[in-house]
């Protein structure tokens, strides 16, 4: 299967997604948009994976390789690729689906804990997880549900976390994140650890690092069960 991720930092790539991707013998390709590198051909990928990033959707004037990657991520959803978007990715598809995106009451930094919605314990992509797990966040937006779509996840600092639209998954936390990416934000998105109601401070975060093993057999099982029920290229 080919793997087509969307990267829009330097830190910011595909931590644990590529550990399971190597494992199944997948052939991976990445665009640095940050590099403005070209985007691929509709046709030279399976599967579409964006992730995070520091900057808003709706910063197209100081990022204008962004309204590029939204008419890509349109065009992938359009030709039924399999889809999945993680902080700014699901972000970002939630703007290409047509709705808002927009600033969360609480910015969140840390550990924090995830609820299943009813609707998701009959979904087979996320029926099989915990109703209730602890996930990494590092955010500050967040994004209605599209039309269509399911809403899959949430917690106190947000309401909607995760949704499910056809072949495309949107996540509002991180389960890919390994230890080492944490300490790539701590280096280069530092500052915007300050006071908040869900905002931990960095020794915080890190004596909870334990927390990875468990996030990597969640995303090992998120991605097994997208592997399984969205399908295989043909």
């Amino acid at each position: 299967m080919r793997i087509q991720s969307l990267e829009h930092e330097k830190f910011e790539g595909l931590a644990n997604i590529e550990s399971w991707a190597k494992k199944k013998d997948h052939c991976i390709s990445r665009t640095l948009l940050f590099n403005k590198e070209d985007l691929p051909g509709i046709d030279e990928f399976d599967w579409l994976v964006i992730m995070g990033g520091s900057m808003n959707i709706y910063e197209e004037e100081k990022y204008p390789w962004l309204a590029h990657e939204k008419n890509f991520i349109a065009e992938a959803i359009e030709n039924q690729k399999t889809v999945l978007g993680v902080c700014l990715g699901s972000q970002l598809i939630a703007d290409v689906l047509g709705v808002k995106v927009s600033k969360n009451k609480h910015k969140e930094i840390g550990w924090f804990p995830v609820t299943l919605t009813k609707e998701a314990t009959t979904s087979p992509i996320f029926g099989s997880f915990p109703p209730r797990f602890t996930a990494f966040h590092w955010h500050g937006d967040t994004f209605e549900i599209p039309r269509g779509a399911v809403r899959i996840a949430q917690s106190k600092a947000c309401t909607n976390r995760a949704f499910e639209y056809r072949k495309t998954i949107g996540l509002q936390f991180h389960l890919e994140y390994s230890a080492n990416s944490i300490d790539l934000m701590f280096r280069n998105c530092g500052n915007e650890i300050v006071e908040g109601r869900y905002i931990q401070k960095p020794d915080e975060i890190i004596s909870q690092n334990i927390n990875v093993v468990e996030t990597q057999r969640l995303l090992n099982l998120l991605l097994d069960n997208m592997e399984k029920e969205l399908g295989m290229p043909q």
